[in-house]
């Protein structure tokens, strides 16, 4: 479904940093004796002057190597993280399903995160009542494992009872950052299959993946972050040759040095 003219996301000079440890503190001696004469720490700058426009039911591609702040814009998006600098506007309720096991209580159940996790995406009690069958059908987590406490799951069960929480419901905004990467094949491509359906409803979708014909299936549009900017945007398929060809050209790059 092609998206309309309607902002939904708009980032202006967008500015995220964080603290990091400063290199070569690598013992608590060495953190003692950095501290005595400046900070241990460092502000580390994620994402500099980031301009983006997301549109009403598009579905958009997000790609990069580790490390080049995808996941620091999705969470801004999100409203986990603040900027330093810079605007972000976000219109309607964002259902985000971030890296592994992000979002969900470890010490609670599975059928007690269903509770928490929705009741914090903003479902109404009703809608949370009818659709926790739906959830726990959809995860495919059994009756044991539904009472089980979540520290307690292989990193692929989290991925299903994150995902099928997030997905219950159309979203207005769904963002998702790697967090199929560790299911199954069948359990993919039902995942897919959720996905088209939550495109086709008219939703706004952010998609990071490095698997490319995932992109190329789901997504109408793609940017190529690198170093905390958008190095490349446009056609999807144009965006991953370029992914392509960028890491193609680093890997060289090494072999040569």
């Amino acid at each position: 479904m092609s998206h309309n003219n309607e902002i939904v996301i708009e980032a202006k000079k967008l500015t995220v940093s964080f603290l990091v440890q400063r290199h070569g503190i690598n013992n608590i001696k060495d953190f003692i004796i950095t501290m005595g004469v400046k900070s241990p720490f460092e502000h580390k700058v994620v994402l500099k002057d980031l301009d983006l426009t997301i549109y009403r039911g598009e579905c958009l591609g997000v790609m990069g190597r580790n490390g080049c702040g995808k996941s620091t814009l999705l969470r801004t998006i999100a409203g986990i993280m603040k900027p330093d600098s810079g605007t972000i506007e976000v219109k309607g309720s964002v259902a985000p399903l971030m890296a592994l096991g992000v979002g969900l209580e470890p010490e609670l159940s599975g059928f007690e995160n269903i509770k928490l996790v929705g009741t914090l995406m903003g479902l109404s009690r009703s809608d949370l009542k009818n659709s926790i069958d739906a959830i726990i059908d959809f995860s495919e987590l059994t009756s044991d494992e539904i009472e089980m406490q979540v520290k307690r799951y292989s990193s692929g069960m989290m991925a299903r009872l994150a995902f099928s929480i997030a997905v219950a419901n159309l979203p207005e905004i769904l963002i998702i950052d790697e967090a199929l990467a560790v299911g199954d094949l069948g359990f993919r491509q039902k995942c897919a299959k959720r996905i088209n359906e939550i495109k086709a409803s008219g939703s706004t979708i952010i998609y990071v993946s490095h698997h490319l014909e995932e992109i190329k299936n789901i997504c109408t549009r793609a940017i190529f972050m690198d170093e905390g900017k958008i190095a490349v945007e446009g056609d999807v398929n144009m965006v991953c040759d370029y992914y392509v060809s960028h890491q193609q050209r680093r890997k060289a790059g090494k072999l040569m040095a």
